[in-house]
C-alpha cells in the first residue's frame, strides 16, 4: 500500500513536470513563428524602401535639371532689367535734355493746380459752378506731364475764378435751411465774399457743395441789407461784404445780442434793470406833470381871475380870501402857501437820486459776485480752459455795464425834473413878491 502510494507521488510531479514543459516548446515555436514573419515583413519593407529610393533620386535628378534651366532664365532676366535700367536713365537724361524749360513750367503748372485747388474747394463761387476742382486734381496729382486741354482747362478754370469774383449774380440752386432740409431757392451772391436767399446770410459748405442757411443772422442793419439786396433786381443798394470769406461774418453771429448779454449779468442784472425801469417811468411821470403844471400856471399869470388847478392859483386865491390883512401878516400867509405846494413840486426827486446812486453799487455787487465765481473756477479747474471763467467774468463786467448804463441816464433826470421844480418855485416866489409890492403900494 505504501509502495502505491509512493509510485503516485513521483507520477503526479512528473506528469506536471512533462505538461509545463509541453507548454513552453508551443511558446518558443510561436515565437519562432512570430520571428519568421517580422523577417519577411522587413524584406519587403527594405525592398519598397529601395525602390522609393531610385524615385528620390530620380525626381532629385529632375529637380536639379529644372534648377539649372530656371537659373539660366533668372541670369537672363537680371540682364535685361539692368539692360532696361541703363536704357531709361538714358531716356531720362535725354528727356531733361529735349524738355529743358518745359520740366520747370509743368512743375509750375501743378503747385498752381494744387493750390487753386485749395481755393475753389471753399470758394462761394463752386456753389454756383460744382465739379471745377476734379480736373484740378487730376493735374496735380498725376505723374505724368499735363496735356495742352488740361493746361487750357487750367487757365480757364482760374479766368473764371477772377471774372466771377467781381460779379452780382442771381441763381438758382438748393439751399439747406436751419433745420438741414433742401429747398430750391433763388441765390444772390456778391462776388466771393457774400450770398443770400429769402432775405438770410448763406454759408457755403465745402464738404457737401452745399449752401445753407446761417442759423443765426447778423445783427443791427446787415439784415436790413440783405432784405434789400434779394428785392433788388437793378439800381444801387447798400450791402455789407466779408472780405474774409465768411470768418468776420462768424465772428458777428457768434457775438451775443443785447438779451444775451442781460442773461448773463444773472439775477443782480435783472434787478438792476427792474429798478432803472421803476426809475425811468417815474422819472418820465414827473417830468411830464410838472411840465403840465408849469403850462397851467404861465396861463394863470395871464389871467385875472385865480383857478385852483394849478399851485399859483392856489396861493392868489389864499392872498383874495385874507385881503384884509397888513403887509407883513399877508408876507407870512404867502409863505405859508409857498410852503404847502413846494413838496408837491419836489415829489419823486429823492427816490430817483436814491436809484441813480444805488444802481451802480449794484453793479459793483454783481462785480464782486461774479470775480468770486471766476476764482472758483480757477481754483476747480484751473486756468486751461478760459471758458470756464467766461460766465464770471461775464457776471462781472455786464452787472458793472448795466449799473452804469442805468445811473447815468437817471442822473440826467433827476437834474432836469429838480431845475424843472426850482423854476416853478421860483415862479411862485416872484409872484408873490409881487403881490407885495402891490399891497405895499397901496
Amino acid at each position: 500500500m505504501k509502495k502505491l502510494i509512493f509510485i503516485l507521488l513521483i507520477v503526479l510531479p512528473f506528469q506536471n513536470i512533462v505538461a509545463e514543459h509541453l507548454d513552453l516548446t508551443q511558446l518558443l515555436r510561436e515565437a519562432q513563428k512570430i520571428q519568421g514573419m517580422e523577417g519577411k515583413i522587413n524584406q519587403e519593407r527594405e525592398a519598397r524602401f529601395s525602390a522609393d529610393k531610385e524615385k528620390q533620386q530620380a525626381l532629385l535628378k529632375g529637380v536639379q535639371k529644372e534648377f539649372e534651366t530656371h537659373s539660366l532664365t533668372t541670369n537672363k532676366l537680371k540682364a535685361q532689367v539692368k539692360n532696361n535700367e541703363n536704357e531709361l536713365a538714358l531716356l531720362q537724361t535725354l528727356l531733361k535734355e529735349n524738355s529743358g524749360d518745359l520740366t520747370e513750367l509743368f512743375t509750375v503748372a501743378k503747385q498752381v493746380a494744387g493750390d487753386l485747388k485749395v481755393n475753389l474747394d471753399s470758394s462761394l463761387i463752386s456753389a454756383q459752378f460744382p465739379q471745377r476742382s476734379v480736373l484740378l486734381n487730376e493735374i496735380a496729382n498725376n505723374k505724368r506731364v499735363p496735356t495742352i486741354d488740361q493746361l487750357e482747362a487750367l487757365w480757364i478754370t482760374l479766368q473764371q475764378e477772377m471774372t466771377e469774383s467781381g460779379k452780382i449774380v442771381y441763381f438758382t440752386t438748393e439751399v439747406l435751411n436751419t433745420a438741414g432740409a433742401p429747398q430750391q431757392s433763388k441765390v444772390v451772391r456778391v462776388g466771393n465774399f457774400n450770398a443770400f436767399a429769402n432775405g438770410q446770410y448763406l454759408r457755403y459748405l465745402p464738404k457737401t457743395g452745399k449752401l445753407v442757411t446761417l442759423p443765426r443772422q447778423p445783427e443791427g442793419g446787415y439784415l436790413g441789407m440783405a432784405e434789400n439786396m434779394a428785392e433788388m433786381s437793378t439800381g444801387q443798394v447798400d450791402i455789407g461784404i466779408d472780405p474774409t470769406r465768411g470768418v468776420i461774418l462768424s465772428m458777428l453771429i457768434q457775438a451775443p445780442d443785447s438779451i444775451e448779454r442781460i442773461k448773463q449779468g444773472g439775477v443782480i442784472g435783472y434787478i438792476i434793470l427792474v429798478m432803472g425801469g421803476i426809475g425811468f417811468i417815474y422819472a418820465l411821470f414827473r417830468l411830464i406833470t410838472l411840465t403840465l403844471t408849469a403850462k397851467k400856471m404861465t396861463q394863470q399869470i395871464d389871467q385875472v381871475v385865480a383857478d385852483e388847478n394849478n399851485p399859483l392859483g392856489r396861493v392868489f386865491i389864499a392872498t383874495q380870501k385874507n385881503d384884509n390883512l397888513d403887509v407883513d401878516n399877508l408876507e407870512l400867509l404867502l409863505d405859508e402857501a409857498i410852503t404847502r405846494e413846494i413838496p408837491a413840486l419836489e415829489k419823486g426827486l429823492p427816490m430817483i437820486k436814491l436809484l441813480a446812486a444805488v444802481a451802480p453799487l449794484l453793479g459793483l455787487l454783481g462785480t464782486v459776485t461774479g470775480m468770486i465765481a471766476t476764482f472758483q473756477s480757477i481754483s476747480l479747474f484751473g486756468t486751461g480752459d478760459p471758458k470756464l471763467m467766461a460766465n464770471g467774468i461775464s457776471q462781472a463786467l455786464v452787472t458793472t455795464m448795466l449799473g452804469l448804463c442805468i445811473a447815468i441816464p437817471l442822473l440826467f433826470l433827476h437834474s432836469i425834473v429838480a431845475a424843472r421844480s426850482r423854476t416853478l418855485i421860483q415862479i411862485l416866489d416872484e409872484q408873490t413878491a409881487g403881490l407885495l409890492s402891490k399891497r405895499l403900494e397901496k
